[in-house]
């Protein structure tokens, strides 16, 4: 009840009239459990994607979001995560991470739609970086399609007042990729990569992203921060990796 009452009242509201927002291909997503992978340019993705779509979306949360034990405002934030559906998920790396899909995938076994961004992290500088390989595992497991989500135009600037705003800010859902042929497999690693390598393929097509193959994470906050990466470009994701055959 919340997160329609929410969405209704407050975030589509606003996201229409502050922004003037444009969507296409919201006719692609399915009625049972699929996952939309995006690129990650800001913030306002998060809230701008579940308000222009006509499905409910749930985002996987930090699972330590959940606890609401550090005070008013961590409680604040548990009981809307909890209020709205979101669900928790282990970010912490490893075996951790991976058992720690559970919930996710349940919803997507269940019939919902999930939203997720594979890079982990925001673009700092507009380009697309290689996607973790959650989103391949989540897509296995649960036996769904992935829609490949591209946002135009959604950093934030100053506004009047300074208030940030996005202008004119787009969203392009793609057609569903089908990775049945891989079902089983989602403990092979090359599997896994090569799942996400088309996954982030698919985006680039949809936003004409200049790609980098590392970790967002890294150009941010480890040994590439203000590093030339022009070593690490590549026309296309998975371009230099080879494709797993699919069982005959």
């Amino acid at each position: 009840m919340w997160y329609w009452f929410l969405k209704w009242t407050i975030f589509r509201p606003v996201c229409v009239v502050a922004f003037r927002p444009w969507i296409k291909g919201d006719e692609n997503i399915p009625e049972g459990g699929a996952i939309l992978a995006g690129n990650h340019l800001s913030a306002g993705d998060t809230f701008l994607l579940p308000a222009l779509i006509h499905r409910r979306l749930t985002f996987p949360a930090k699972a330590e979001l959940f606890a609401g034990d550090r005070g008013v405002r961590s409680k604040v934030v548990a009981w809307f995560l909890k209020a709205v559906g979101q669900v928790p998920m282990d970010r912490s790396g490893g075996r951790a991470s991976a058992t720690g899909l559970g919930p996710v995938t349940q919803t997507l076994k269940d019939g919902g739609l999930v939203g997720i961004f594979p890079e982990g992290t925001r673009s700092g500088d507009g380009r697309l970086y290689k996607g973790r390989t959650g989103v391949a595992r989540l897509a296995l497991d649960g036996g769904v399609p992935v829609l490949p989500v591209g946002f135009v135009n959604t950093a934030f600037t100053r506004g009047l007042f300074g208030i940030p705003v996005m202008r004119r800010p787009g969203v392009i859902i793609g057609k569903p990729l089908d990775f049945s042929a891989f079902e089983g497999r989602q403990d092979e690693l090359k599997v896994l990569r090569h799942v996400t390598d088309e996954v982030m393929a698919a985006i680039q097509e949809l936003t004409g992203q200049e790609y980098a193959d590392v970790y967002g994470t890294r150009v941010k906050f480890g040994d590439l921060k203000d590093a030339d990466l022009t070593p690490h470009l590549k026309s296309r994701p998975g371009d230099d990796r080879p494709t797993p055959t699919p069982p005959a």
